[in-house]
């Protein structure tokens, strides 16, 4: 993959890459703690479809500067809408877990900007969980052990056997903590309330696709929660058997289609 371009922002710099084209433009937005190359198996399959793919990083996350003072959905939201003015077309938005949430507030925002979504995994309201829960959660991510805790959980999110190129990807996740101050932003990035995206959703008009794996330890309940995301947008919702939080890695030809029902639909 090529070196990054970079988005300047008023606190700091937004990494992504562009696949380039005339096609109609996506743009991928990954969820907390990845990096943009969790849609290095999605890339291809949009391309064949024609479509220009672009994958940012988050603040904080990958080659994004890490010097910001808010890392929550709706600075990333900002972003995104940065990112459309600054390729001067509007696109369908991919996100992932936050970039989910991130995205519908987006779309609520600038309408005209976003012509349809994609949302994998998606965390668009806060899930249900008392104060130990949320605790504990924080201890997790508390250093000298948040680095290893983070990495330990992380193959729960990949049910089943391994995809091919698993361990790489693990690697670049681990790489990224690794960097100056991404854990703290991390950290931070994982204090984020999803209460905005679930407040701007009856204020989104954009064509919606949701893509959830059956197998997604985030929600007690995956399929229920994909039908709840579905019904408050009015969108389509594919279920994904055996899959967990990143669908993307898991199932890209499924994503890929369902993808590419949002772009090819009227309007859009």
């Amino acid at each position: 993959m090529n070196a990054p371009q970079h988005l300047a922002r008023p606190e700091g710099r937004i990494a992504y890459d562009d696949s380039g084209g005339d096609g109609a433009l996506v743009i991928c937005v990954p969820g907390m703690g990845q990096v943009r190359q969790c849609y290095r198996l999605l890339r291809p399959h949009l391309m064949d479809r024609g479509h220009r793919v672009v994958a940012m990083d988050l603040r904080g996350h990958g080659d994004s500067d890490s010097d910001f003072t808010t890392y929550d959905d709706e600075a990333l939201a900002d972003d995104i809408l940065a990112l459309l003015e600054e390729l001067g077309e509007p696109a369908v938005v991919v996100g992932n877990s936050m970039g989910a949430g991130a995205a519908v507030i987006a779309a609520a925002r600038e309408p005209d900007r976003v012509a349809g979504l994609a949302l994998l995994g998606p965390f668009v309201r806060d899930p249900d969980g008392g104060a130990l829960q949320k605790l504990m959660f924080r201890v997790m991510m508390t250093k000298p052990w948040g680095p290893a805790a983070f990495l330990a959980y992380y193959p729960q999110w990949f049910p089943g056997d391994p995809y091919e190129g698993y361990e790489e990807d693990r690697e670049r996740v681990a790489d990224n903590l690794r960097r100056p101050g991404h854990w703290r932003a991390l950290v931070r990035t994982s204090r984020t309330s999803h209460a905005p995206a679930e407040r701007a959703l009856p204020r989104v008009t954009a064509p919606t696709v949701v893509v959830m794996g059956e197998a997604d330890v985030d929600w007690e309940d995956p399929v229920a929660e994909a039908g709840w995301v579905g019904t408050a947008l009015d969108g389509e919702v594919v279920s994904v058997p055996g899959v967990g939080h990143y669908p993307q890695l898991q199932a890209p030809v499924v994503t890929a289609e369902a993808v590419g029902r949002v772009v090819d639909r009227p309007g859009t």
